[in-house]
C-alpha cells in the first residue's frame, strides 16, 4: 500500500492544505515569522510521514518518524492558536482547524501504538 493511501495521511495533507489556502490572507509582515512556521510545521507531518512509512521495516525508525509528525502536528496546533490570538482566523476556523489536527493527531498516535498493522508484507509473512 502506498502512504498516500493512508487516512492519516490524507488528512494531514488536506489540513496543510487548509492551512497554506486560509494562511494566504495572513499580513505580509508574517510571511517569515508565523505564516512560514504553521506552514513548514503542518508540511512537516507529511514529509515525516512519508519517510516513515517507506522505512517501517525498521520499526525503530518508523516510530521515530510518527512521533516527529506528531510533534509537528502539535507544533501546528501552537501556531493555530497564535493565528486566532492574532485574530488573523476565526473562532470557527481555529475550531476547525484544530480538530482537524486533534484528527490527526489520533491516527498518527494509532500507528505508534499499534506498529506491527503497517508492516510490509514481507514481514507480516515472515513473522508468521
Amino acid at each position: 500500500m502506498d502512504y498516500r493511501n493512508l487516512h492519516v495521511y490524507q488528512k494531514a495533507f488536506a489540513l496543510a492544505m487548509a492551512i497554506f489556502h486560509i494562511t494566504k490572507r495572513f499580513p505580509k509582515e508574517e510571511l517569515f515569522g508565523l505564516t512560514g512556521q504553521i506552514r513548514r510545521s503542518s508540511r512537516a507531518v507529511c514529509s515525516n510521514f512519508a519517510e516513515g512509512y517507506r522505512k517501517r521495516q525498521y520499526q525503530p525508525h518508523f516510530l521515530s518518524k510518527l512521533s516527529d509528525c506528531d510533534m509537528e502536528n502539535t507544533e501546528t496546533q501552537v501556531w493555530l492558536d497564535f493565528s486566532r490570538a492574532c485574530e488573523y482566523i476565526t473562532e470557527e476556523e481555529h475550531k476547525n482547524l484544530f480538530e482537524k489536527s486533534l484528527d490527526v493527531g489520533s491516527g498518527l498516535n494509532y500507528m505508534m501504538n499499534n506498529p506491527e498493522k503497517f508492516l510490509p508484507k514481507s514481514l507480516k509473512q515472515a513473522k508468521k
